[in-house]
């Protein structure tokens, strides 16, 4: 178990990584293409999701036991990732996680309104004092709120929905297929959107949507041995070390700083988010419980 948990651990940095790449485009490349690149790079991790299971064939990349949830996820992927890199892009790397780590609770509350679970006042609290931490993050009425800071909020919602819909699901769904979905949604609605205005990058930006792709597909290849041999409720904490890689990248990187008021709001986000993920692990069945990390 502790190597499926130090798996992890290294999952999420790369993921943090891969943040950081797309970030050092500066908006360069608009976020949509970005995604779109990203996926194409992203495409290398399937060999190695289906090396672990034989049973899996190139067909179950884009094909599922409930073919509209599966679309749900894939827009879920495409919608959020564009988010995604929009806030990575206007906003400093610790502030966009504060947002993205408001998964778990939008979780809660999607979970009551879509699959009627009953949510006691523990995971209320934690709902109320995530918010919180949001409008403390934020300051509403003291600074002003731009398009990252939406982008993040929406980001945040998109993974939400995107866990939901594989709960809904159910427990037999496909490794492959769950995988599929994330990188096929961006391909199509990425290469969509990117079509009127389509610039192709320079040299130096190649570089960078590799970067971002790449460590994206490695993270995931990480992730997916993580739950292989650890159990999934195990795994998904170490997803919040991507808050101290955030801090030290934004810092070393780009100049990013943190105030006060910003770090007490995302101390209060991520202990929010945390006693979530143990009351899952207390009042969920595993195999919805397990979701909650694979849909990262």
């Amino acid at each position: 178990m502790i190597k499926g948990i130090f798996l992890g651990f290294a999952s999420f940095a790369a993921y943090a990584i891969s943040d950081a790449f797309v970030k050092s485009l500066h908006g360069s490349v608009p976020p949509y293409e970005s995604v779109f690149f990203g996926a194409v790079f992203g495409l290398a991790a399937l060999p190695f999701i289906m090396s672990k299971h034989k049973g899996d064939r190139w067909h179950d990349v884009v094909t599922a036991q409930r073919p509209s949830l599966w679309w749900v996820r894939a827009a879920a992927g495409a919608f959020g990732n564009i988010a995604s890199v929009t806030a990575f892009t206007l906003l400093p790397m610790a502030e966009v996680f504060t947002m993205i780590f408001l998964m778990p609770i939008f979780v809660t509350i999607l979970s009551v309104i879509f699959l009627k679970e009953h949510v006691g006042w523990r995971r209320w609290s934690a709902v109320v004092v995530g918010f919180a931490g949001v409008l403390v993050v934020l300051r509403p009425g003291f600074r002003a709120l731009g398009v990252g800071d939406i982008a993040g909020l929406v980001c945040g919602l998109f993974a939400a929905a995107s866990v939901v819909a594989l709960r809904m699901a159910g427990p037999h769904e496909k490794r492959i297929s769950l995988y599929g979905a994330g990188v096929v949604g961006p391909l199509i609605i990425g290469g969509l959107m990117m079509l009127p205005h389509f610039r192709w990058p320079d040299m130096h930006e190649w570089f960078l949507l590799a970067g971002y792709g790449l460590l994206a597909a490695l993270a995931g290849v990480l992730l997916m041995y993580a739950t292989l041999i650890a159990p999934a409720n195990r795994v998904a904490p170490t997803q919040y070390s991507q808050m101290l890689w955030a801090i030290g990248l934004g810092y070393w990187l780009f100049g990013d700083k943190l105030d006060w008021p910003m770090l007490i709001g995302i101390v209060m986000i991520l202990g929010a988010g945390l006693f979530t993920l143990v009351r899952e692990e207390k009042v969920t069945p595993w195999w919805r419980r397990q979701k909650m990390v694979l849909g990262d």
